[in-house]
């Protein structure tokens, strides 16, 4: 049993390393504009009309179960931030075959009542643009168009809001 352990230990670190030196490598750069070939919720946004606005950018997908749980998380800050200048940009890209369905997208962000725009990234041109490896993800992008802040997984969710809270506290 010890040997298991050590070896489940072993393989957490291992991504948490990965994880660590793939944020480190994004944090501080531009981000890149988000084009997709269908939005729901939205007419297409553009990052370069967004400045002077702290974008979330959260990578998910409808058939992720760690997804789902992180979703009433993104809709509160929506709610709470969106007066003060925060936007929320879900980039729904597919993990399985079923998941790539626009229809059943809309249909999922409709009964779920996600109120956010909703870029379509079937072709993972996004996710690698961001050079994104995980289901949820959250980008935290400042008022000049900067990668600041990077959180893989659910959880953090006070650490996520602190930051969200100074990026909005941010003068331009």
């Amino acid at each position: 049993m010890t040997m298991f352990l050590r070896g489940i230990a072993g393989i957490v670190l291992g991504m948490l390393l990965i994880y660590s030196v793939d944020a480190q490598a994004v944090i501080g750069r531009k981000a890149p504009e988000i084009i997709s070939p269908a939005w729901i919720n939205s007419e297409p946004q553009s990052l370069s009309d967004l400045r002077g606005k702290v974008v979330m950018v959260e990578f998910w997908t409808f058939g992720c179960y760690n997804c789902r749980n992180v979703e009433p998380q993104i809709k509160k800050w929506h709610r709470t931030y969106a007066d003060r200048g925060l936007v929320v940009i879900g980039i729904h890209t597919p993990e399985f075959s079923y998941e790539k369905e626009v229809d059943a997208v809309k249909k999922y962000v409709q009964e779920k009542m996600i109120p956010y725009a909703v870029a379509i990234d079937n072709d993972f041109t996004i996710w690698n643009q961001y050079q994104n490896h995980y289901w949820p993800a959250i980008y935290l992008i400042d008022k000049q168009g900067v990668i600041r802040y990077i959180r893989a997984g659910e959880g953090n969710y006070a650490e996520t809001e602190k930051m969200i809270q100074n990026l909005l506290a941010e003068t331009q």
